[in-house]
C-alpha cells in the first residue's frame, strides 16, 4: 500500500515497479481466455493502463496481483464480446456438449512418461494444445489457480464463484487436461488412443 500511495501521488515509476512482477501471470490469463498471443498482449497493455487510471480505487482488501488479474479478465471478456471471431468460437463451445457432465476416461494403463518428452518445446506445445482444448470457463479457472498461482479463495472471487464451485470446476479442468495430454505422453485409454482429443468430447 505504501507503493500504491506513491502511485496515487503521481509516481508512475512506482506503478511499473508494482506491476512488473505480475506481468507474466497477467499475460497468461489473457492468453488463456483469448487463445491469441497478439490479442493477449494488447489486452495486457490495456489492463495495465486501466489499472494505472483506476489505482485510486485500489483499497488493499485483495492483493494487488488479484486486483490486476480481475481487470485483465474483464478486459479480455470485453474483447471476446466485441470481436466476431470470438463470438463464433463461443457459440461453437456451447454446442460441443455439456462439460458439466464430463466423465474422466478410464486408463488401461499409465506408462511412465519418457524423460525426452520434457525436452525442448515439445511439452510446452502439448500443454498449450491441451489447454486450448478446454472451454473458456475451465481455461480460466486452471490458469488462475495453476499458472497464475492464485489461491482457491482468490480464484473464486475473481471468477465470481463460490469456493465450492471453483474447486469443482478446477477438478474438472485438471481431469480434462490429463485426458487430453496423456495420449501424447505415453498414456493409453481402454477404448482409444486419439491424439489430443477435445476435452469433454
Amino acid at each position: 500500500m505504501a507503493v500504491v500511495d506513491q502511485v496515487c501521488r503521481g509516481d508512475r515509476e512506482a506503478y511499473w515497479r508494482l506491476v512488473l512482477p505480475h506481468l507474466p501471470a497477467v499475460l497468461s490469463v489473457a492468453k488463456a481466455i483469448l487463445m491469441n498471443s497478439v490479442d493477449a498482449e494488447e489486452v495486457t497493455q490495456e489492463a495495465v493502463l486501466k489499472g494505472l487510471c483506476n489505482i485510486h480505487g485500489f483499497r488493499g482488501d485483495t492483493k494487488f496481483s488479484t486486483w490486476l488479474i480481475q481487470i485483465t479478465i474483464d478486459e479480455a471478456r470485453n474483447r471476446l464480446r466485441k470481436d466476431r471471431r470470438y463470438m463464433d468460437r463461443s457459440l461453437n463451445e456451447q454446442q460441443t456438449g455439456n462439460a458439466e457432465e464430463y466423465v474422466p476416461k478410464d486408463f488401461k494403463d499409465w506408462l511412465e512418461i519418457p524423460s525426452q518428452a520434457f525436452e525442448g518445446s515439445e511439452l510446452q506445445n502439448a500443454l498449450q494444445r491441451a489447454l486450448e482444448s478446454l472451454t473458456q470457463k475451465y481455461r480460466e479457472v486452471f490458469t488462475l489457480r495453476d499458472i497464475a498461482h492464485l489461491n482457491i479463495d482468490e480464484t473464486a472471487q475473481v471468477l465470481g464463484l463460490t469456493v465450492a464451485n471453483a474447486k469443482t470446476r478446477l477438478l474438472r479442468a485438471r481431469l480434462q487436461l490429463r485426458d487430453a495430454l496423456a495420449p501424447g505422453l505415453g498414456g493409453s485409454w481402454s477404448n482409444s488412443n486419439t491424439d489430443y482429443p477435445r476435452a469433454g468430447a
